[in-house]
């Protein structure tokens, strides 16, 4: 029953390579548009959230990271994308797995790692003691910052996979009980499915957000 319920997140294809992966670049298509379309409302908006985004991510880094809020603000643009595309009817949903997610996170997290370490060793070590912590538990403060530390990239991963999932296994539930209803209920279904794609459309964009809020933190956590 469980592997039949999951099994509408399986990325597979009839031609035996997983192809639904590639739909990861769908997303791509729809960035440049402003080079073949007159300024219109959409483009309007596009921008004002570009701007607003960089503005909270500047503040987020400080002035000595000028230019990396381009590389949080494009990792916000590929989740959304990601996780709008998967509302549709038949395209797959990537940030559903933690093969997506982690591939997002753990390379993120280990940059930062190895770049608080090599170049603020002492700043690094200073954050695994947080302020005014009494004397005997700075080693066990040590223990929890580490372990908190460590798993971030794993954190990040599995909230926004989950957080996909859920919604996406209740849809894929009230849709299976189409078939077998009375018309009555099926006016049930259908308007608590709209409400259900209200809320995922809402899921989206703030886990969106979160996940890079939270690679924004973990990186100015570096400096």
């Amino acid at each position: 029953m469980m592997t039949n319920l999951f099994s509408v997140f399986d990325p597979s294809t009839s031609l035996g390579v997983p192809f639904n992966w590639l739909g990861c670049m769908i997303g791509f298509l729809f960035i440049p548009y402003i080079f073949w379309f007159l300024p219109n409302r959409t483009s309007l908006i596009w921008n004002k959230l570009l701007q607003t985004l960089h503005t909270e991510f500047k503040i987020l880094l400080g002035l000595n990271s000028l230019g990396s809020t381009l590389m949080f603000i494009s990792l916000f643009i590929f989740i959304l994308f990601n996780n709008f595309l998967g509302l549709f009817p038949y395209i797959f949903t990537s940030t559903s797995h933690l093969s997506m997610t982690l591939a997002l996170s753990l390379p993120l997290w280990i940059s930062f790692m190895c770049y608080g370490w090599f170049n603020h060793t002492q700043h690094m070590f200073a954050h695994l003691v947080p302020q005014g912590t009494p004397t005997v538990l700075m080693p066990f403060m040590v223990c929890i910052e580490t372990i908190s530390n460590v798993i971030r990239p794993g954190t990040l991963a599995v909230r926004l996979a989950a957080n996909m999932i859920a919604g996406h296994l209740l849809l894929t539930l009230l849709g299976n009980q189409g078939p077998a209803a009375t018309s009555s209920i099926l006016v049930l279904l259908i308007s608590a499915q709209i409400l259900l794609l209200m809320l995922e459309s809402a899921v989206a964009v703030i886990q969106a957000y979160v996940f890079a809020v939270l690679s924004t933190l973990y990186s100015s956590e570096t400096h």
